[in-house]
């Protein structure tokens, strides 16, 4: 590891601040050309400032890894892993349990890759072309770190004319996979393109309808995806379940949820719909929702328009109100990084007052402690909000 890339003062002075996110303009020179390996950051008098590597990806153009001269080896990478795993001990002792995130990229101390825990089996994902281009090391050092891995899949979540997701190691399990969350199967898939047909990342959410959030009352859960919220509700005590999500697959695959827990479907609706024309079409039919779950991509483009969080979740929040009981509660998600969560409380209450109700926010979820956060807001991406409301 002998390439140096020099950064700018600014850049020397965000790393010395606890950031490790490399950006563009950090650099003091445009890179022609990124070095596919480890590389050695300095300041502008050539000292040494940190060791990490360059890679786009759409959080940033690289990662800083250390600041303390260490060679990053196998050694070094074994010893992250560990630390990681060591971390996560509480939740291999929860029999309620077993899928969780087992390394959380820069949260643990290696930016640009993530690997989840599912029974034994393990989902690599890579977010830049720099860190798959050092899998080998990686991916060994994993293994060498948690031996236990059954097998091991891997999503490549950068554009790349290679398939987005494939079998590494081990032996593949017999699909679905069922794993336990707080006590709730889940029906997952683990080398089915991009998703698993579960996002990790809202346990403590879905928790809360597990123990009795939603008990008695009726819930309506938008872009519901395979209907983890709805699941995880009726489980709870919910009298009727509403799923909405334009996917056609959602269907089945939230079918199957419900059927692996036992859960009768007579109870639950799953409806394949745009969102905003659902929201229509229940006012026209005088629907009325005690619990309305709001958990939208950042993103979405459909045949017909878009969907961006920071420009449209306050229309979901005023159509949310529209079929709301007289007193509810909308549980307001995002996991949009670029959008701070003071920013996201103003818009979901400014949509609130226009619609002149009494609101109070009585509960907030960042990431669950499985997803540790790096120090810069843009990490600890996730925001979940829950506001009860009264017309």
């Amino acid at each position: 590891m002998n390439v140096k890339i020099e950064l700018n003062n600014y850049g020397v002075k965000r790393i010395r601040q606890g950031n490790p996110l490399i950006q563009v303009e950090d650099l003091k020179k445009k890179i022609a050309i990124v070095p596919m390996e480890w590389v050695t950051f300095i300041d502008s008098k050539k000292q040494y400032v940190a060791t990490g590597y360059l890679g786009k990806q759409n959080k940033g153009f690289g990662w800083v890894i250390d600041q303390s001269k260490r060679a990053i080896d196998d050694e070094f990478l074994v010893e992250k892993f560990a630390q990681a795993i060591q971390k996560r001990q509480p939740f291999f002792a929860d029999e309620s349990t077993t899928a969780f995130r087992l390394f959380n990229g820069e949260g643990d101390g290696l930016g640009g890759v993530t690997v989840d825990y599912y029974a034994d089996y393990l989902v690599i994902s890579w977010y830049n072309e720099t860190i798959y281009h050092l899998k080998d090391s990686i991916v060994n050092s994993l293994l060498a770190a948690f031996p236990n891995a059954k097998g091991t899949v891997e999503k490549i979540r950068f554009k790349s004319d290679q398939k987005e997701s494939k079998w590494l190691a081990g032996e593949k399990p017999q699909e679905p996979l069922l794993v336990l969350e707080n006590g709730v199967s889940y029906a997952v898939y683990l080398d089915e393109g991009y998703m698993t047909g579960i996002f990790l990342d809202q346990k403590e959410v879905r928790g809360r309808l597990t123990e009795g959030l939603a008990a008695g009352q009726s819930v309506l859960n938008m872009f519901s995806y395979t209907g983890a919220f709805s699941v995880a509700a009726a489980y709870g005590g919910a009298v009727e379940t509403t799923s909405v999500d334009l996917a056609q697959r959602s269907l089945p695959k939230t079918q199957e949820q419900f059927q692996v827990n036992g859960l009768p479907l007579d109870q639950q609706k799953i409806v394949v719909m745009d969102t905003f024309e659902y929201f229509r079409y229940a006012k026209r039919k005088g629907f009325k929702y005690d619990l309305i779950i709001l958990d939208p991509p950042s993103f979405a483009r459909n045949k017909k328009k878009t969907f961006s969080v920071a420009k449209d979740y306050g229309r979901l929040i005023e159509d949310s109100v529209e079929i709301l009981t007289n007193e509810g509660m909308i549980i307001a998600s995002t996991n949009a990084a670029n959008l701070p969560v003071k920013k996201f409380q103003q818009s979901i209450e400014a949509a609130l007052e226009s619609k002149h109700v009494r609101y109070r926010l009585v509960e907030t979820y960042r990431l669950p402690a499985d997803f540790p956060a790096s120090d810069f807001e843009e990490s600890n991406y996730l925001k979940v909000l829950f506001y009860e409301i009264k017309k």
